[in-house]
């Protein structure tokens, strides 16, 4: 059976499927990489000769990083999806709907590691909703992000509106 694999940006306005197996899992600590993803580094996975990627809804907008390179990511919110060369595609894992099954077996661009990222696990931590102080806004909080799952339409239909199909 093939493997299907689903995701998209934070807004849903582009989302992916890709039909077969993905390939290595990475993580990329470049400079280029930090800036692109506004991070420490960006987790990605590479999408291998034999499997497809499909673009159900929407399409990246792309920004030429460097002669060899190019950055897909949704023109409405601007999640970062993809890695392109001429080597092949890489798609951010984090935009996965099932990013969890997705670990990382390599690191790239060590010498641009932020030095702090390898005691990361040694800072302390807390659960979202254990921060009191917080608690009357998190219960205001109403979410617009797509959910990690497929849906025919999106964003959902406010009361009064109907989405034509």
């Amino acid at each position: 059976m093939t493997e299907i694999h689903t995701g998209g940006c934070q807004c849903g306005a582009v989302r992916f499927r890709v039909e077969g197996k993905l390939g290595e899992a990475s993580i990329c600590h470049c400079r280029m990489c930090q800036k692109a993803f506004g991070g420490f580094y960006a987790p990605l996975v590479s999408v291998p000769d034999g499997s497809s990627l499909t673009w159900t809804r929407g399409a990246p907008k792309h920004f030429r990083s460097s002669n060899h390179a190019s950055r897909g990511f949704c023109p409405d919110c601007g999640t970062p999806l993809t890695y392109e060369a001429p080597d092949g595609i890489a798609l951010a894992i984090g935009s996965f709907d099932d990013a969890q099954s997705i670990a990382p077996v390599i690191q790239f661009g060590v010498e641009a590691k932020l030095p702090y990222t390898d005691t990361m696990a040694d800072i302390p931590e807390r659960v979202t909703e254990d921060d009191l102080e917080a608690a009357p806004f998190l219960a205001s909080v109403v979410s617009f992000q797509h959910p990690d799952h497929e849906t025919d339409t999106w964003p959902p239909a406010q009361p009064g509106e109907t989405h034509d199909k």
